[in-house]
């Protein structure tokens, strides 16, 4: 039996650029909240790791892109549900890509959070990025 995709990251991969990423984070961080910005800062920097592998990349930019879009399966503008479909596509590409995440990643996605946040828990994003996990596919 074939397995069947949630979400067709191939689709959304074109949707995906700095500039878009930036101001979709910008627009949405208090709302979407310090989860689901750290996520797509830290699939941020590492597609941006030479070290990554192409198929790894891929997902991650169809992730960024499936969070770029405001009309996905749940619209962003739905009170406390609109960001829950982005960030099961964020958790899953930083799933697949955990074993990437380097201390280095960490820290410039912190830095970035900090800049937009100012002081927060570290306790707000413990957790997300899991050990490193086998490819799901």
């Amino acid at each position: 039996m074939a397995k069947q995709k949630i979400i067709d990251f191939d689709a959304y991969r074109a949707y995906f650029n700095d500039s878009a990423l930036w101001d979709k984070i910008k627009n949405v961080a208090k709302k979407a909240g310090i989860k689901v910005v750290y996520a797509a800062l830290v699939l941020y920097y590492l597609a941006r790791d030479g070290k990554m592998p192409l198929k790894d990349k891929i997902k991650i930019y169809g992730a960024l892109g499936y969070f770029i879009l405001p009309l996905d399966m749940i619209p962003d503008s739905l009170m406390v549900l609109g960001f829950t479909d982005d960030f099961a596509a964020l958790a899953y590409a930083l799933y697949s890509a955990s074993k990437y995440v380097t201390p280095d990643i960490e820290a410039k996605a912190e830095a970035k959070l900090h800049e937009w946040f100012g002081d927060f828990d570290r306790v707000e994003i413990a957790g997300l990025i899991p050990a490193a996990c086998p490819d799901p596919e």
